[in-house]
């Protein structure tokens, strides 16, 4: 399949992953001044069918924040956040805000993208490469289904690179999972990168 990577092409992305997931991670605990912990990140092909299926299969409630990015040579996507209902009201003690300064939306809005904007300019770094952003939009679970939220992302996509990171800021019990979702088109430009790093070495 055009969209599959080899064995070299799928551990330099790991590679290039782990490095940007620690240095944002290091980011993210200097900014909210604790500990976050990170869990080995997942890559797979992915359908559209399959990831609204393991989205909607969640039995908590949950809030996703989905934000577009947009890179040079073709390299562009999605970030999902996923966040549980329960930890919703831990983010303004996360981020220090006083009761009443922002709706817990706008605090969902504001962590998504110091969680988003932190990653990926690290990974742009190091394909030397530089990502804009789409304003994020939040999707509450109780406003639109699941499977039409994801059919109305900024690109379409049969099936994608799926990459899933898992966050957890241990003082306060808060857990998020961000999921990227590189379309079939931008997988074969990205594949171009990853070639000519693994060329380089």
């Amino acid at each position: 399949m055009p969209f599959n990577l080899n064995e070299d092409q799928q551990d330099c992305l790991q590679e290039l992953i782990n490095v940007a997931m620690g240095q944002a991670s290091d980011q993210l605990a200097r900014y909210l001044d604790t500990f976050v912990d990170l869990r080995v990140p997942s890559i797979e092909l992915v359908s559209a069918l399959q990831l609204s299926k393991a989205l909607e299969s969640n039995e908590q409630p949950m809030a996703l924040v989905s934000q577009g990015f947009f890179g040079y040579e073709g390299i562009r996507g999605e970030a999902i956040l996923v966040y549980q209902h329960k930890d919703s009201d831990k983010i303004g003690d996360i981020l220090g805000y006083e009761p009443e300064e922002l709706s817990i939306e706008e605090q969902l809005i504001d962590i998504s993208s110091i969680l988003t904007t932190t990653f990926l300019n690290v990974f742009a770094s190091q394909i030397e490469n530089q990502m804009s952003y789409s304003a994020p939009r939040l999707l509450d679970d109780n406003s639109v289904a699941l499977s039409q939220h994801l059919n109305q992302l900024s690109f379409s996509w049969d099936t994608a690179l799926k990459v899933n990171i898992t966050y957890r800021v241990t003082d306060y019990s808060f857990n998020c999972d961000m999921v990227l979702l590189i379309p079939e088109p931008a997988i074969v430009d990205i594949k171009k990168v990853i070639d000519r790093i693994l060329e380089a070495f």
